[in-house]
């Protein structure tokens, strides 16, 4: 007998025995994960298709690990810009083996422990930078000013610094290179954008400095 599950977004089938590797699931190793979207029922009585799941199916699994696949590199570059970046990232996976297809009206043997929910995870690096302080905030000597005074600075870029924490041109005149580049990792272009318009000179006669 087989079955065809959906988690995370994907499709897969599966069968008693069977190890798969997919997004992250909620739990630690050893717990019994339950999987409820059946899409499909196959076996020597023929085939089940849901409309769109098999009511009352499940398919019971032991989590078996939760790590961190292979690192995938990622590589841009701006022609005549002087613009080359290469990060890399590595998703979080969930190693589950099958234990038991369970028909509709039947009762699993076993319990489930974890929600086979997916979650997406961020790296430690990119959570821990969004939390941190902006670099020049400790300088701003206002609040509130209008970005947009600034050449190339439009409403919805304006939105997108302040959410990234910049808002008074003091902070923008204070900007190193190191902040720029972690602004342009956060908003595509910012860094072109800011030495074509050379904010940091602008900023800093609005600012006064």
């Amino acid at each position: 007998m087989y079955a065809v599950i959906k988690t995370g977004g994907k499709q897969y089938r599966v069968a008693e025995g069977d190890k798969l590797v997919i997004e992250k699931l909620e739990g630690e190793a050893g717990d019994t994960v339950a999987f409820d979207e059946v899409l499909m029922l196959g076996g020597e009585d023929g085939v089940t298709v849901g409309s769109p799941t098999v009511e009352g199916a499940q398919v019971m699994g032991e989590l078996v690990d939760v790590r961190k696949g292979k690192k995938v590199l990622v590589f841009k570059k701006r022609r005549r810009q002087n613009y080359r970046r290469t990060k890399g990232h590595r998703q979080w996976q969930a190693v589950v083996s099958i234990s038991e297809i369970v028909m509709p009206g039947a009762k699993p043997k076993t319990k489930a422990s974890a929600k086979p929910k997916a979650e997406k995870a961020e790296p430690a690096a990119k959570t821990a930078e969004k939390s941190a302080p902006t670099p020049a905030a400790s300088k701003k000597a206002a609040a509130g000013d209008d970005l947009k005074a600034l050449t190339g600075i439009g409403p919805a870029l304006e939105q997108k610094l302040i959410e990234a924490g910049v808002t008074s041109y003091a902070q923008i005149a204070s900007w190193t290179e190191a902040d720029l580049d972690r602004l342009d990792a956060e908003i595509s272009g910012l860094k072109a954008k800011a030495e074509k318009g050379d904010w940091i000179n602008e900023a800093k006669g609005l600012a006064g400095k």
